[in-house]
Parts: structure tokens; C-alpha cells; sequence
């Protein structure tokens, strides 16, 4: 049976924060961001909130959780970077680089 999307997700989630290489959900105070693994050109995380074009530095969010500013993102929600991740790896489960 072929590796779901779901499994592949859960493998990367067994990885500290910061040797992650695909999003993933954090909650606390009843707010719920999907944090951006960081690119190797940046300072630190980005976390962006689940349901709107609103983020925050992942240092932030880890100190202040649900009271840690958020600024406005214009084309960008948590929503937006868990289905872009969730699709680029359809796509490789697809092309055969997941077993």
C-alpha cells in the first residue's frame, strides 16, 4: 500500500521544529497557526494563522503563543501553506519518490 500524505506529514512531525522540512499545526490559547519550516536564507519560523492572511515570527509565538502579534500577510494564511505542501507532495507520492 502506497505512503499516504497524511503518514508522510506525521514522519516529518518526529523531527525537532527546526530540522522539519514540511508545515505543521500548532494550538495554544485557542489559536491555531501553521508554522513554515524555515528556508535556509532565514532569520527564524514563520507561523500563519490557520484561517486568515495574518503571521508571526515562530520565536514569538513559542515565547507569547496566543497574545504574540500578528502582522497582516497579503497573500498568505495557514490554510494557504498547508495545502501548497500537501499538494507538492501529491505530486511526488505521483511521480514515484515516495514509497
Amino acid at each position: 500500500m502506497p505512503i499516504t500524505i497524511d503518514e508522510i506529514l506525521a514522519q516529518d512531525r518526529e523531527n525537532r521544529p527546526n530540522e522539519r522540512t514540511l508545515p505543521w499545526e500548532e494550538t495554544r490559547g485557542g489559536v491555531t497557526v501553521v508554522v513554515e519550516p524555515k528556508p535556509h536564507w532565514a532569520e527564524d519560523m514563520r507561523a500563519f494563522r490557520l484561517g486568515s492572511r495574518e503571521y508571526c515570527r515562530y520565536a514569538n509565538w513559542m515565547a507569547y503563543g496566543a497574545r504574540t502579534r500578528f502582522y497582516g500577510h497579503i497573500d498568505t494564511s495557514g490554510d494557504d501553506v498547508m495545502m501548497k505542501a500537501r499538494a507538492l507532495i501529491a505530486r511526488e507520492i505521483a511521480d514515484g519518490f515516495w514509497d
